[in-house]
C-alpha cells in the first residue's frame, strides 16, 4: 500500500512573476508517476493574501477544502467556502481559488485522470526554494511533474 502524509510533502512552491498575489505551494502525491491508473491527487496550501491563478484541468476535479477560507471561482461562478467544503471542477472550465482568511488555506483536489495538464493563465515561475525538477516559466504544466508543456502533446498514432 501506498500512503503519503500530507505534513511531509516537498512543496513546489509557484506564482506569477509579475504578480505577487499568485502563489501557491503545491504536490501531486498521487499520480500516474505513483502507480495509481486511473486518478490523480492534488495537494497544496494558499497563505493568506494570496491566491491560485484560472486555470483549466483537462480531468474533472473534486476540490475538497482541509483548513481555512477560500473564495472558489469555476467558470461564471463564484462561492466563499470553508474547512469542509467540497466543489466539484469540470474538465476544461476556469476555476481559481482565493484565500479570504487568516489562516493557511490547504486544499486536496481529486481528478478522475492519472495524468493531468494545467494551463495557466500566465506562466508559472519558482517562488522560495522549490524542488529542482519542478517546471518553471511555462502556462501549461503537465502532471506527473517534471513535465511541463508549452503546447499539448501530439496525439498517439492509433488513438
Amino acid at each position: 500500500m501506498f500512503t503519503v502524509e500530507l505534513s511531509e510533502l516537498e512543496l513546489f512552491h509557484g506564482g506569477y512573476e509579475n504578480d505577487p498575489t499568485m502563489q501557491v505551494k503545491v504536490d501531486f502525491p498521487f499520480s500516474a508517476a505513483t502507480g495509481a491508473k486511473n486518478t490523480a491527487v492534488v495537494y497544496f496550501e494558499i497563505e493568506p493574501g494570496h491566491r491560485l491563478g484560472t486555470h483549466t484541468d483537462s480531468a474533472e476535479e473534486i476540490l475538497l477544502l482541509l483548513g481555512g477560507e477560500a473564495e472558489v471561482s469555476v467558470g461564471d461562478e463564484r462561492a466563499r467556502v470553508s474547512a469542509g467544503a467540497m466543489a466539484l471542477v469540470p474538465a476544461m472550465v476556469p476555476h481559481s481559488l482565493r484565500n479570504v482568511g487568516d489562516e493557511t488555506v490547504r486544499v486536496v483536489g481529486f481528478f478522475s485522470s492519472s495524468t493531468v495538464m494545467s494551463t495557466f493563465d500566465e506562466p508559472i515561475v519558482p517562488m522560495g526554494e522549490p524542488p529542482s525538477e519542478a517546471p518553471f516559466g511555462q502556462r501549461t504544466i503537465l502532471t506527473p511533474f517534471p513535465v511541463a508543456l508549452e503546447q499539448p502533446p501530439a496525439p498517439m498514432a492509433g488513438g
